[in-house]
């Protein structure tokens, strides 16, 4: 009876154990589902940039008006910027210079990324931004995985002039959480707690949520607002009624809320 006992419990906390083991060995694979097909915009170049402790990297570089502000872009977790070209347009179709950066392992780029490597590759690219236009306005603009690198940049670097995230996360191990059903902030796992970076961001924030995102909950982008409120910076919420996740930039008020940010702020 003692060891009918003992096995009945001994299963359930085997499977347990084994599930989260391998959610914790295979959780990359969700984060990162890179596509690799190419970027190929003819108002793009290509440059090459030092990246310190690793390989150079090959951003993407469209100019805009002369003297015009300066927007540093990192793209969501399809890791391939050809899918976020509407994006980078609008940028560009208002006259601003777009810094585009590629995610290694995703649109033909040789290596592998992480939340380390990543966060590492976006200062580099904020380093050179800065350096090649130095007397230019510089916004950062995330989507939804490249919200944590912009919110990253902005905290760990000084200067810029705004910082626009379009459908962020507060923490992306609480996503993972929900999904997996695990404690994964808890868990040996990349956490992506944007809401531990916000110190040192003295920057006027635009956030962009679609009311009907299921991969990202409109409640992520509200309680990001919250904190960063609190902190005392200037926030500006659009939550944009019938948008998701991947439809947001599709919305007019999505890129008319960036321009009226810009135009708020004499960009």
């Amino acid at each position: 009876m003692r060891r009918t006992l003992l096995f009945v419990i001994a299963v359930p906390i085997g499977l347990v154990l084994a599930y989260t083991a391998a959610m914790v060995l295979l959780h990359t694979r969700f984060i990162y589902p890179f596509r690799l097909d190419t970027f190929n915009d003819p108002a793009f170049q290509s440059q090459s940039i030092t990246v310190p402790g690793a390989e150079p990297l090959e951003i993407q570089i469209a100019h805009g008006v002369e003297d015009a502000p300066v927007v540093l872009f990192f793209m969501g977790n399809v890791g391939a910027l050809a899918f976020f070209k509407s994006m980078l347009t609008d940028h560009l179709n208002a006259g601003r210079t777009v810094i585009a950066m590629p995610y290694r392992g995703g649109g033909g780029v040789v290596g592998r990324s992480s939340e380390t490597s990543l966060k590492r590759d976006a200062l580099a690219v904020a380093d050179y931004a800065v350096s090649k236009f130095p007397d230019r306005a510089l916004f950062l603009h995330g989507y939804s995985l490249g919200t944590g690198l912009a919110v990253h940049v902005a905290a760990h670097r000084q200067g810029g002039d705004g910082l626009i995230l379009s459908a962020p996360y507060d923490a992306m191990c609480r996503l993972m959480a929900k999904a997996a059903r695990l404690p994964a902030c808890y868990l040996p796992v990349q956490r992506w707690r944007t809401d531990k970076d916000l110190a040192g961001i003295d920057v006027p924030v635009l956030i962009l949520h679609g009311m009907q995102d299921r991969l990202i909950p409109l409640s992520h982008g509200k309680r990001l607002a919250e904190l960063m409120r609190e902190q005392g910076l200037d926030v500006t919420f659009a939550q944009i009624e019938g948008a998701g996740h991947g439809d947001l930039p599709a919305y007019a008020l999505h890129h008319t809320s960036i321009d009226q940010f810009f135009d708020r702020l004499g960009e």
